[in-house]
């Protein structure tokens, strides 16, 4: 039997709004999940909340003990250790070398027994500790908060500047006039940019580069090599079909010329058959305006199928903008984060990183802050060096 000319108007139409039923759920579903992990990453921030590791709660332990007599000459064994506490070998190496960084241990080798050491328990002189941070939410970062809780805990002053780097524009001159103007004892510099870390270097003033472009300066220093960690992620997006690979850093990393991190990026692209451009490392004005016109830009033109994600909140803020656009990770893009957070140990699949031991951050600083106590001039630089999580973020090109 033929179908009238209202049943297929009716049929056309049931068809249409079936597809903008599809279209809208889709919508919808994309903006349910986006505001989830909105709400969800807002709620982490709030409870400044950091779940200490099995050797961190040692390490802690063990410290404890010290200060109140119950340990003193030789740490006992590891096996002993393991055997008392019911720890694993692994744990109880982890914890004993924080207590070594922090100047708790001397260092005798794998196969002596470390003593503990008296500086550990002597009197210091408390110091007032200024932060100057990068940006504002770095306040809220789990390992700032346990850098500062580890330094009020040993009798230290600590405060954050009132304005940050981002908020004095990177300005070496308003810094200076920050500085000249806030009582402080001892400077540590959250990412600081060479101008600004430079300036540091020149004072007499003790200060310590966390992160930043600091390299090769005459002042204490941290810093990751992620170098090769990064050189075997690259490796792993080329194998998997990746050729339209994109890095998104801040500004201080890419002006007035890329840094060294950012500049081993693009040598091993091309060493990979890639040929880099502006594409690969896109300049973008250092707000989230710029940020979403520059991803607007990638993805009109010529679309990554991989994403590196500088930091945490980049990383974040790149899901955030994946999702309104209806775009799956890893199904549509690949999203690899360049730095680790405590969050991401909620993620399924578990984040594609490169990933460092951020407990050694805060001990290093904490160790510096000791020999600056005691009238030391340490200026060492540490490094760190890093290993590439492949997790569930990265799939072959579509």
């Amino acid at each position: 039997m033929k179908s009238s000319k209202n049943d297929q108007t009716f049929l056309v139409n049931s068809s249409l709004k079936r597809r903008k039923d599809d279209h809208d759920e889709k919508r919808s579903n994309n903006f349910i999940a986006l505001h989830l992990l909105l709400d969800w990453y807002q709620l982490h921030q709030m409870k400044h909340f950091h779940a200490k590791s099995t050797s961190e709660q040692l390490s802690d332990y063990l410290r404890e003990q010290i200060q109140n007599g119950t340990l003193g000459g030789a740490m006992p064994g590891v096996g002993k250790l393991v055997r008392q506490l019911g720890v694993g070998t692994q744990t109880v190496m982890e914890a004993l070398q924080v207590l070594k960084q922090e100047g708790w241990l001397d260092g005798r080798g794998e196969r002596r027994r470390p003593t503990i050491q008296k500086a550990g328990t002597e009197e210091k002189v408390a110091l007032r500790i200024r932060i100057l941070l990068y940006e504002s939410s770095d306040a809220h970062d789990p390992y700032t908060l346990e850098l500062q809780r580890r330094l009020e805990a040993r009798g230290h002053q600590v405060e954050f500047t009132k304005k940050t780097l981002s908020e004095l524009r990177f300005d070496v001159t308003r810094v200076a006039r920050m500085v000249g103007q806030t009582e402080g004892d001892a400077w540590v510099i959250r990412a600081g940019p060479r101008a600004v870390l430079e300036w540091f270097a020149e004072r007499t003033i003790p200060s310590f580069a966390m992160f930043g472009r600091q390299s090769n300066l005459p002042m204490a220093s941290l810093a990751t090599v992620k170098s090769p960690a990064l050189a075997v992620a690259l490796q792993k997006l080329v194998s998997l079909g990746h050729r339209r690979i994109v890095m998104l850093v801040r500004e201080d990393r890419r002006k007035p010329n890329p840094g060294l991190f950012e500049r081993r990026y693009l040598e091993q692209l091309a060493l990979l058959g890639i040929e880099t451009g502006s594409y690969n490392l896109p300049d973008w004005e250092d707000n989230a305006e710029g940020f979403h016109r520059c991803m607007d830009s990638l993805f009109q033109r010529t679309p990554p199928t991989a994403l590196l994600a500088s930091e945490p909140a980049l990383f974040f803020a790149t899901q955030q903008y994946l999702l309104g656009r209806g775009l799956v990770v890893p199904r549509d893009v690949s999203l690899i984060s360049l730095d680790d957070h405590p969050a991401f140990a909620w993620f399924k699949p578990e984040v594609s990183r490169i990933h460092t031991d951020t407990n050694r951050w805060v001990s290093t600083v904490v160790r510096w802050v000791d020999h600056v106590a005691k009238g030391k001039n340490d200026q060492r630089e540490t490094l760190i060096h890093a290993q590439f999580i492949e997790g569930g973020t990265i799939h072959p090109v579509s």
